[in-house]
């Protein structure tokens, strides 16, 4: 009996923000690398998670939410998301549950027409829609595209990711792995560290804040003989006014943001971690092309 051929192979998560790319990433590795938030545009980067499972590698590219993009940052965002699609094997298109997307639906639709590759349709987030609505909402996106599979999945509960992976692995072209078996991602260390402290401020500061923070890792150090790594960050923001937020009064703030970060980072890297929080203002650094590739965001 012939043996089965191996696959792998890129696949391109694009969407709006908010409709849970990064968590369904999170869901299919099993792990969190990709931080998450209830706001939009909280990823920032492309960003590649590796699923290996019998008879196929999956490299998954995470992308930030298509939306208007009015800063510098905001236009390399959305430069990130529409150029993942590039030379994939496999797209998956995630909408919310409950009828057709709002902004940005479109140009990733007029995208979509010109790659020439699987484009299939992942119909997220089931558990908080009526049957109705969402039989509604599958039939009007099937009319727009003609996509080789819609899937309802909950990214969150994980209901239907197992198969939506097993229908993606059989679309990948045959060939060996691009990586070994025993990692997650490509990202480097620091990039990881830094998003996770990033997420701690998203997910405890409103308004303007998050929208207007980047994290930078300044010295990763590892000291076994003290059996920990210790990190320094720095947090830039615009103003000095959310500097103020930030650290918060008598800086506990910064230390609530320091402290969640701090357990997240020592379950990445399985050990102790000493972790030192710096806030500096670097006023309109969205608009800034310097500070913009200093933080990462090229």
């Amino acid at each position: 009996m012939p043996e089965t051929p191996f696959r792998s192979g890129f696949v391109a998560i694009i969407g709006r923000p908010n409709v849970g790319k990064s968590t369904l990433l999170n869901r299919i590795l099993g792990e969190k690398i990709v931080i998450t938030s209830d706001k939009p545009q909280t990823t920032r980067n492309r960003v590649q998670g590796i699923h290996n499972m019998p008879g196929a590698q999956i490299v998954f590219i995470d992308t930030p939410g298509i939306h208007q993009a009015r800063s510098r940052l905001n236009r390399f965002m959305m430069e990130e998301a529409l150029s993942s699609v590039k030379g994939v094997d496999v797209v998956l298109l995630l909408v919310e549950a409950g009828g057709p997307g709002r902004g940005g639906d479109e140009l990733m639709l007029d995208v979509l027409r010109g790659i020439g590759v699987p484009v299939v349709l992942v119909i997220n987030k089931i558990d908080l829609a009526p049957k109705e609505t969402l039989l509604a909402g599958i039939a009007a996106q099937s009319a727009l595209f003609p996509f080789r599979e819609v899937v309802p999945i909950s990214a969150a509960s994980g209901d239907g990711v197992e198969l939506l992976v097993r229908l993606v692995a059989g679309m990948l072209p045959e060939g060996a792995p691009y990586f070994p078996d025993d990692i997650l991602t490509d990202l480097p260390e620091r990039f990881v560290v830094a998003e996770m402290i990033r997420e701690k401020v998203f997910r405890l500061t409103r308004d303007e804040i998050p929208f207007s923070t980047a994290v930078a890792v300044d010295a990763f150090k590892e000291r076994p003989e003290k059996g920990l790594v210790a990190i320094s960050a720095t947090i830039t923001v615009e103003k000095d006014s959310q500097k103020g937020i930030l650290i918060g009064r008598r800086g506990e703030m910064l230390k609530r943001i320091g402290t969640l970060a701090r357990k997240d980072i020592e379950r990445l890297l399985d050990t102790k971690v000493f972790l030192e929080l710096f806030v500096r203002v670097s006023k309109d650094w969205r608009e800034d092309r310097r500070m913009l590739k200093e933080l990462g965001y090229e």
